[in-house]
């Protein structure tokens, strides 16, 4: 639960903050996740937008919403749907293995972009905490154990018999 809520704080400034400065002749400018998004919007460039805003933006507020109800359901000792919520987990498991593509993305963009003195790209603070909620996240994931879905129903059972 720790990781999860550490997560769920380090997503508003990863969200909020520039991820990323550019730096050219008509001056700095930083742009955050969301406006990565709508500079990439257009009639070509709307399948790359797309992508960043899935896998920046909405995988991540899933992950962390998902981890949330499976923690709260787990705690209340929920015998409703176990075998749904296992697929969840796996789920939530498996696209956390993809979740740092996009720190990777803005670290390849930041190495090859740099044309001194005419442009240049940093990594801006919000970079930094997106990875952090990345990497909660997969700490979060790691640290859950799927079987304590299970619990209620086995203990269930045993009262029944």
């Amino acid at each position: 639960m720790a990781y999860l809520i550490a997560a769920a704080v380090c997503y508003i400034p990863a969200n909020l903050m520039p991820v990323i400065t550019t730096v050219t002749l008509e001056g700095r400018k930083s742009d955050t996740i969301m406006q990565g998004v709508v500079l990439l919007w257009s009639r070509t460039g709307w399948p790359l937008s797309l992508i960043v805003l899935i896998a920046s933006i909405l995988i991540p507020s899933a992950k962390i919403i998902s981890l949330f109800y499976l923690v709260i359901t787990v705690r209340c000792g929920s015998v409703k749907s176990p075998g749904h919520r296992v697929k969840l987990y796996r789920m939530v498991e498996f696209i956390g293995r993809w979740s740092m593509v996009d720190v990777f993305v803005d670290t390849f963009t930041v190495a090859l972009i740099q044309l001194q003195p005419l442009m240049s790209v940093e990594p801006a603070p919000g970079l930094l905490f997106f990875a952090a909620v990345v990497v909660l996240t997969m700490l979060a994931v790691e640290s859950f154990d799927p079987r304590l879905i299970w619990d209620p129903v086995n203990l269930k059972e045993v009262q029944n018999v």
